[in-house]
């Protein structure tokens, strides 16, 4: 198969057009293009008058090799990459124990099931409920303010990936093809096949749902264990006689303890009691940048005008997103920081995210249909372990932990604790003042939201950051600085605070057999990314088993 990528058409090109264009790119007769299959779709909307569809495609035709030797020099025609997934290993007959994988978010879920796939049965630990028990008790916190700790939108089956945009889609590198193994996975569990091929896939919360219950009992039918409400206090850790640390298994909550010479901590970013029980523990750790912010909100309709134009509503194109950044170059406190949205979910809600007593926390969520009036996405200012010491003194690998509680306990506050977020117009919040009524834009938070001023809600240069990229996003995408879009605070947990820093086998630095994984130890952000490292953890695993380490 030939890969042909950047092949350009009209926005309402109809099929017989592109295998027209492939006929004309190779430069070949209708009769030798035997079919091709669409391996990626995207858009260009640079010129709103006339976007354009971009294909890559796998073109079969018996001429294969005559037309590889001419456009040998051509980089948008080339060898179609074999993209299949191939297992690295398998178990041996007897295991001397069972791996155990801490956390069944995304990453957790595909340490799982490739490690099931191989034969080696693993246990996998999970602190909250079952994805359906999971989801009532997060609408209890939306609906009623009751929140509960170990099941929320944080903690949960499919983690916090649950209850989201459905995002599939990253930038990370993926040489052995990792990313297709996990869609492929998921369209075998529900999701719509599209995403094999969409520029910028989603599934949205619903399905994901049901997807996640599937692949569950594919795991369990493999021979692997999930064990829910099961959270884990504890590691078991041996020094050998050389001062070499060896984990040797984990000590659950209930004070059972399981043992095992492998453990993968698939944690998400919210795990903050298992950071400071690891940091107690010894397991190397290190502190990370992260984001702090705002969602922010616009009806989804002048995003899609903006991005669009006349194009706007095109079934094709479907509800607009945006990515964009400032560098900030004002005489100001935040002089230096870059702003940038975050986790843009067209036609969706922001949601409660909390997972801790008395402290307000902001996400974005959508179906896949993405019908809902409002687009909502973070606008979030970077910042630097050096920040943490203004809310922990102490040099703590942990202080960032500390700067996000005491910015959600503040959030808690002024929005009048009870779990209402503070919200603040965008224009009163440009000039200032304090916002009393809203406008054209209602807010989506539930359980509901307190208007009034979000000035004191981040640090100053947080703030002045924000206030100066708003206008200049607007000169980006017109109408985002409208002064009834509504600011809801705050978004503390972009990413994870820590690193549960690995060595090249995957491995802790220090502590021999445990794996870190995912969002929560700093090596993935989002569902694609963690799902690829999860393959990639389970591979590491089977390995160390197989090699007696």
């Amino acid at each position: 198969m030939l890969r042909i990528t950047d092949l350009k058409l009209p926005l309402d090109h109809d099929e017989a057009a592109l295998s027209a264009a492939v006929i004309a790119r190779l430069g070949i007769a209708a009769a030798d293009l035997a079919g091709y299959t669409v391996a990626k779709r995207s858009h260009d909307a640079r010129k709103r008058g006339a976007i354009a569809l971009i294909y890559a495609l796998d073109v079969d035709t018996p001429r294969e090799a005559e037309l590889l030797q001419r456009f040998a020099d051509d980089p948008h025609v080339q060898p179609a990459p074999d993209t299949r997934y191939r297992l690295v290993a398998k178990a041996p007959a007897q295991l001397r124990h069972r791996p155990l994988v801490i956390g069944f978010g995304p990453c957790g879920l595909f340490v799982g099931l490739i490690l099931a796939q191989m034969g080696f049965r693993p246990i996998i630990l999970e602190r909250g409920k079952a994805v359906r028990e999971r989801t009532k008790d997060t609408w209890d916190l939306w609906r009623k303010r009751n929140l509960h700790a170990e099941s929320n939108v944080q903690f949960g089956e499919g983690g916090a990936g649950t209850f989201s945009d459905g995002k599939l889609y990253s930038q990370i590198r993926d040489p052995l093809h990792h990313g297709r193994k996990v869609l492929t996975e998921f369209v075998q569990a529900g999701a719509p096949e599209e995403i094999l091929y969409l520029g910028k896939p989603h599934i949205g919360t619903f399905r994901l749902v049901s997807m996640v219950e599937n692949m569950r009992a594919t795991i369990e039918s493999l021979g692997g264990e999930i064990r829910f409400s099961q959270r884990v206090d504890d590691l078991l850790i041996d020094v050998t006689p050389s001062g070499e640390r060896r984990v040797r298994g984990v000590t659950l909550a209930s004070g059972e303890q399981l043992r095992a010479d492998h453990v993968v901590m698939a944690l998400g970013h919210s795990a903050r009691d298992t950071f400071e029980m690891l940091h107690a523990r010894g397991v190397h750790l290190d502190a990370k940048p992260f984001s702090i912010g705002f969602r922010i909100e616009h009806p989804q309709s002048v995003i899609d005008r903006a991005r669009f134009g006349p194009q706007a509503g095109h079934p094709l194109l479907g509800a607009a997103d945006y990515k964009l950044v400032h560098h900030c170059k004002g005489r100001h406190a935040g002089s230096g920081r870059s702003v940038y949205s975050f986790c843009m979910c067209p036609g969706g809600t922001v949601v409660a995210a909390t997972s801790e007593p008395q402290r307000v926390v902001t996400n974005g969520m959508s179906q896949y249909s993405r019908n809902e009036r409002n687009a909502n996405a973070a606008v979030v200012v970077g910042i630097q372990p050096s920040d943490f010491a203004a809310f922990d003194a102490s040099g703590s690998v942990l202080a960032g932990i500390a700067m996000q509680r005491a910015l959600e306990s503040h959030a808690y506050v002024l929005g009048g604790e009870n779990y209402s977020a503070p919200a603040q117009l965008v224009g009163d919040f440009l000039a200032g003042r304090a916002s009393r009524q809203f406008g054209e834009v209602q807010p989506s938070y539930k359980p509901g939201v307190t208007l009034g001023s979000l000035d004191s809600a981040l640090p100053d240069y947080a703030i002045a950051a924000i206030r100066e990229a708003l206008p200049a996003f607007e000169r980006q995408i017109r109408g985002y600085a409208m002064h009834d879009a509504i600011l809801t605070g705050v978004e503390t947990r972009t990413s994870s605070p820590v690193r549960i820093t690995r060595d090249d086998s995957l491995q802790s630095l220090n502590t021999r057999g445990l794996f870190p994984a995912g969002e929560g130890a700093g090596y993935a952000g989002g569902i694609l990314s963690a799902g690829v490292d999860g393959i990639k953890i389970a591979e590491a695993v089977a390995r160390s088993i197989l090699n007696g380490d």
